[in-house]
């Protein structure tokens, strides 16, 4: 098996790795994993195997000096650590990261998860708020049967939250 990175030497150092299900392999040879840092794991390039051989080229584009106002880190830190040194690095270095965070997840924003019974009560207090909406237009016009009968499902859903 060749080298992905020079495409000459036999590989001989295999890595792996899995993002969301999918197995992506990088294969190296000895000059190319030494290259890379591969085995000196201070000098690991880790954004070039995370997203690919490469990759933290994206990383160098815009301003070759750009450095944090706040700790002063360098995009070629951030290259060399795969670390950032604080919050204030997200905002300075947001173009290079952008392209990393989308070839690295799903998108750039955290969706998260909800807990169901919180879920469940955000769905019942946003429907309450919409009957309560619908209850005060209908008083102001008049429409006093739709109004008591909107009044009767408000205190239905609140004995739901209550419970």
């Amino acid at each position: 098996m060749l080298c992905d990175v020079c495409k000459c030497n036999d590989a001989t150092v295999f890595l792996t790795q899995i993002i969301e299900g999918k197995m992506q392999k990088v294969n190296l040879c000895d000059a190319c994993s030494k290259e890379k840092g591969v085995q000196d794991p201070t000098g690991f390039a880790l954004a070039d195997l995370l997203l690919g051989i490469g990759a933290a080229e994206e990383i160098e584009k815009g301003s070759p000096t750009q450095r944090c106002p706040v700790c002063g880190f360098t995009q070629a830190d951030f290259k060399k650590t795969g670390r950032l040194g604080c919050s204030t690095c997200y905002a300075t270095f947001t173009e290079a990261l952008t392209a990393l965070l989308k070839a690295m997840h799903k998108g750039t924003a955290h969706v998260g998860k909800v807990p169901e019974r919180a879920h469940r009560a955000g769905e019942l207090s946003d429907k309450m708020r919409n009957l309560s909406e619908s209850l005060q237009k209908a008083v102001a016009e008049e429409n006093y049967e739709t109004a008591a009968s909107l009044r009767d499902q408000i205190k239905q859903l609140e004995s739901e939250l209550a419970g």
